[in-house]
Order: structure tokens, then sequence, then C-alpha cells
């Protein structure tokens, strides 16, 4: 089996390697119910619909007003 004649440099290594490591853009699709942007194929973490039904219901987070605040 062949060997390298001289030593390649860390940076013609790195390139090499890094030439896999490419991000991926994540694809987002519009919910049909609400218009949020959610993942393919999942339920909308916005309004809970999935297929045009309602699977899960989305608990909403009461905001803090000064009364409960002191």
């Amino acid at each position: 089996m062949p060997n390298p004649k001289r030593k390649h440099t860390r940076s013609r290594r790195d390139l090499r390697r890094s030439a896999n490591s490419k991000l991926e853009a994540v694809n987002f699709v519009e919910c049909s119910n609400c218009g949020a942007a959610r993942l393919p194929h999942n339920v909308c973490p916005k309004c809970g619909f999935y297929d045009g039904k309602m699977v899960t219901e989305v608990k909403v987070k009461k905001a803090k007003t000064q009364e409960e605040a002191k």
C-alpha cells in the first residue's frame, strides 16, 4: 500500500475533513390552521392542530400582573 512522501499540513487535512460538515437549513411549513411556522409531519406548537384536526391542547401562560408580583 502506498504511503505519502511528505506530511500534509493541518490546514490541508482540516479542509478535507470539513467538506462533509455543512449544515442544512431546516424546512418549515406553514400551519394550515394558524399560519405559524412548524416542522413538516409534526403537530403545530402554537395551536395543537395536525392534518386539520385538534390533536393536543396548548397551555397558555398567564401574564404576571403587578399585584401577583408583590
